[in-house]
């Protein structure tokens, strides 16, 4: 008798001792919260970078669902940040509170949240009773989402709830629905229903743990759904533990039914300082994302590089580019532009907005940068350049710009596509024995049997055969000389050169270097012929010419003074000329001037007062050696098109006069 009255003591001693340690399991400084309701609550605004980065280990998430790709499992509790409703949903006004308490309470105390929403459901979704009626009649987009909750979110949200009650204390219930029972006289008690039943179920104290509501998207009065926020104001009449969190001056999306991400932070903070006014804590809020605000002057205009239909980029008088672009689910934005980086400013509604520094006057390429991954900017223009697609500005000249710009009254000539046969490409890896060029043809040729001249102009690395015509303005160049007479109408032809893709490495003296010399065979035995035969030309080398910018210029070189039987005209636009011993490079054909001089009736060489490539030297030491070479510096521009456009200004004057 002894021994069992024995062992009976030692068993309730141990399950005493069973009880109190499941008793200390609970830890009173861990504050837990519930969320639930439809799309606000589930979050319909991209977060941005500040809500994805983890506030820390105070602030903790019980996922309702699981998510592979954050490595959250259902029940499991997980340092909380951006989504928390469900994988691929946004930010939602319990991203902001928890944030807002962690601040606002003692650093012992912990928040959590449990936060179960599914867009547009009705308040019947929840009410324990309604849930299997509501279900035969949700809209077709609805069955899937429910399905996250195993076609119950209520019982989903009481489940977790009790899960973790052996972990921390329920201290709140945040709720934000309404929006689809707007005008329903009866939804004050459905919302009563729906918090009776959690308080039973979970068994709380309404004292303890009241119910906080938050107001509809206003939208300045326009708000699709504004007429909810008046049973919104009026629930404390039926449930006296509700506290109504106004949305006054949240800012909205377009829509005018969804916060955007900078209206969700401010009601998610809203949240949060009611709930530690509650507790009894002065709150404090968290350091919100700072949104740089750029103002747009009135004098800026729409850059004439801008497709059709688009604001930006824009253009002020200071020669400042803005650029904007919608990317909602960016975490950081790059304006990358003339050499320097500016990082793009959100407007928290999932635009992006930058400024830049004052720009040389011309054409500029420029890039955008999404996380890392550079893309055109999907407002611009595109232009070859850089080896690829990009995007391109112009920032404008004054009047002294006119010469590249298509004048009223004068004749305009014409700019072809031709695709043309060539046998000299095919013993190139992948190439085509078809290849593409562009030829510009002055205003006359369409009319009588005149034979031109023709001047093969070429681009430089990494552009292609249209670059002059696009960013270079050459036709608009050419008939503004021709039709004042500065000029004699000639045949332009532009070919890609071989150089669109990247220089490789290897030798670049001049020569010598392999990268681009795969066009010359193709421009003496191909192109040239192609021209003369289609085209009504003068095919003599007393009436061909050739001239290229940057390493077209280097090409001019190669194929120009290894064929002085060809042409007799030659120029370069800030050419990549490097390692020339003008003594003794191309077998010596500058040795001889007087002969050389004779051969090529004009030489030409120009270059930006800002270039990287300056070809001073190169004219100084041909011009020692007795060589008649021309040659100006354009002010103030760099490697870049502007330098360019002047040099081909200064240049075709000249041709063809002898």
């Amino acid at each position: 008798m002894k021994r069992n009255i024995f062992t009976s003591l030692l068993a309730l001693g141990l399950i005493a001792l069973s009880s109190t340690r499941l008793s200390a399991a609970v830890d009173e400084n861990f504050y837990i919260f519930l969320c639930f309701g439809q799309s606000n609550m589930e979050g319909a605004a991209t977060p941005e970078a500040a809500d994805i980065a983890s506030p820390g280990s105070r602030f903790l998430l019980m996922p309702a669902v699981d998510d592979a790709n954050r490595g959250r499992k259902k029940g499991e509790w997980c340092e909380a940040s951006a989504p928390l409703c469900r994988p691929n949903t946004g930010l939602t006004p319990a991203d902001w509170f928890g944030r807002t308490l962690v601040a606002s309470l003692p650093e012992k105390i912990k928040v959590g949240v449990i936060h179960v929403a599914v867009g547009g459901i009705k308040i019947e979704g929840f009410m324990p009773d309604s849930i299997e009626s509501y279900l035969k009649q949700v809209p077709a987009w609805m069955p899937g989402i429910l399905a996250n909750y195993d076609n119950n979110p209520y019982k989903t949200l009481v489940t977790l709830a009790k899960k973790a009650q052996k972990d921390g204390v329920i201290k709140g219930i945040l709720m934000h629905q309404g929006e689809s029972n707007t005008g329903d006289p009866e939804w004050a008690g459905k919302v009563q229903n729906v918090y009776d039943h959690l308080l039973g179920d979970l068994q709380l104290k309404p004292e303890e743990v009241p119910l906080y509501v938050g107001g509809v998207v206003q939208a300045d009065g326009k708000g699709v759904c504004i007429g909810c926020n008046k049973q919104i104001n009026e629930l404390p009449q039926t449930i006296h533990t509700c506290q109504v969190i106004s949305s006054d001056g949240c800012t909205n999306g377009p829509d005018r039914l969804h916060f955007d991400a900078a209206g969700y932070r401010e009601l998610g903070c809203r949240y949060g300082e009611a709930v530690a006014r509650f507790l009894g804590y002065e709150p404090k809020r968290p350091q919100l994302p700072v949104v740089k605000r750029i103002e747009v002057p009135e004098d800026a205009v729409t850059a004439e590089t801008t497709i059709p239909g688009n604001e930006f980029p824009k253009v002020d008088k200071a020669g400042r580019a803005y650029f904007y672009i919608h990317a909602p689910q960016a975490r950081k934005v790059i304006v990358d532009i003339c050499s320097k980086k500016y990082e793009m400013q959100p407007d928290g509604k999932g635009g992006f907005m930058a400024v830049t520094d004052p720009l040389p006057v011309g054409f500029h390429y420029y890039f955008m940068n999404i996380d890392g991954v550079n893309f055109i900017d999907p407002a611009t223009e595109t232009f070859f350049g850089c080896n690829r697609e990009s995007g391109g500005i112009e920032i404008p000249e004054g009047p002294e710009g006119d010469y590249y710009r298509p004048q009223q009254g004068i004749p305009h000539g014409c700019v072809r596509s031709i695709y043309y046969p060539s046998n000299s490409s095919l013993g190139e890896v992948g190439q085509s024995p078809w290849r593409h060029a562009m030829v510009y043809t002055p205003a006359e040729y369409e009319k009588g049997k005149k034979r031109y001249p023709v001047l093969y102009l070429q681009h430089g690395m990494g552009e292609g055969e249209t670059s002059w015509t696009l960013q270079g303005r050459m036709q608009h160049i050419m008939d503004n000389l021709i039709a004042s007479g500065e000029a004699v109408p000639m045949i332009v032809v532009m070919e890609s050169g071989d150089i669109k893709a990247p220089f490789r490495g290897g030798n670049n003296q001049a020569g010598r270097s392999e990268y681009g010399a795969s066009f010359y065979p193709v421009l003496l035995n191909d192109l040239i012929p192609y021209i003369d035969t289609h085209f009504r030309t003068k095919a003599d080398r007393d009436h061909r010419a050739m001239a290229g910018l940057s390493w077209g210029g280097h090409q001019t070189f190669d194929v120009v003074l290894q064929n002085l039987d060809k042409f007799a005209w030659m120029g370069t636009f800030s050419g990549a000329i490097f390692g020339l011993d003008v003594k003794t490079a191309y077998n010596g054909v500058f040795a001889d001037a007087d002969t050389f001089n004779k051969k090529i009736h004009y030489f030409y060489m120009n270059w930006g007062s800002e270039d990287f490539i300056k070809s001073q030297p190169i004219v100084d030491s041909l011009r020692e050696l007795g060589i008649k070479v021309d040659s100006s510096v354009s002010q103030g521009t760099g490697h870049e098109f502007l330098t360019w456009r002047r040099g081909l200004k200064e240049f075709v004057p000249h041709l063809f006069r002898k």
